[in-house]
């Protein structure tokens, strides 16, 4: 089960880094989770820094062997873990919580938490997959640079145990796993897609290849997580940082 066992850690760079070493060092039984409210160095996707004041952030870090998962299908597991966070935070911020691609959580257009999975391969085997997730927590106000962050505090006037919420959000995480499988493929994405931030709505995007800026409508999301949009000259499709949103 997701969450079993769970340690709380008082101090860390990186729940990803401490999960990943200790994965390199020995066994770790799947679903063993690590959790601190004080991440000094935390990491988000393409090299992204993940900062806050202690007890400001949930950081929550597991160790899953996706033992009936083949490596073609990593999506699939990114797509169940978001959904996961998705229930989780919805469950407390209300319907207004979306997926933003590939697996930001928003509420509303700001960004409320994120999601990293590193992978550890050996061979063609898909021995672990690490699965961190960032959750504004405690935040009163945050950095000039990140107008367009959230806390769950600000959406709910209320102050927050992180951990008493981290083993919720494993309670939700578990549920998705479980019912990882390929009968529930088809239905997995396509409720991810009903959650998902800007789907249908024309907005604008920046091409990271040459730094242009376009218009856009999300049309559909790919088994392999390719993104399909319309741009005006037709649906294109673009991978994991081939653009960036573009926000008020």
């Amino acid at each position: 089960m997701i969450g079993h066992p769970f340690y709380i850690l008082e101090k860390v760079d990186s729940t990803n880094n401490y999960a990943m070493a200790q994965v390199n060092s020995g066994d770790v039984t799947s679903g063993t989770a690590w959790f601190t409210g004080n991440q000094t160095a935390g990491k988000g996707t393409r090299g992204k820094k993940w900062l806050a004041a202690p007890g400001d952030i949930s950081a929550l870090t597991i160790a899953l062997q996706p033992a009936t998962l083949p490596l073609s299908r990593q999506f699939m597991l990114s797509i169940a873990v978001a959904l996961g966070a998705h229930d989780f935070f919805s469950s407390h911020a209300g319907d207004e919580t979306a997926i933003k691609w590939p697996n930001d959580i928003y509420w509303r257009d700001r960004k409320a938490g994120g999601i990293l999975i590193e992978n550890v391969i050996r061979g063609t085997i898909w021995q672990y997959a690490i699965i961190g997730i960032g959750i504004n927590l405690n935040q009163g106000k945050f950095p000039e640079e990140l107008k367009n962050a959230v806390s769950l505090r600000q959406i709910t006037g209320k102050t927050w145990d992180g951990p008493s919420l981290a083993k919720e959000l494993c309670q939700f995480l578990d549920k998705r796993i479980q019912q990882l499988t390929p009968a529930h493929y088809d239905q997995f994405l396509q409720e991810y897609k009903s959650k998902l931030f800007r789907m249908n709505v024309p907005a604008p995007y920046r091409n990271r290849s040459d730094e242009s800026i376009f218009e856009g409508t999300i049309k559909d999301i790919l088994p392999s997580g390719l993104l399909v949009m319309d741009t005006g000259d037709g649906l294109k499709e673009f991978g994991f940082g081939e653009i960036e949103f573009i926000l008020g």
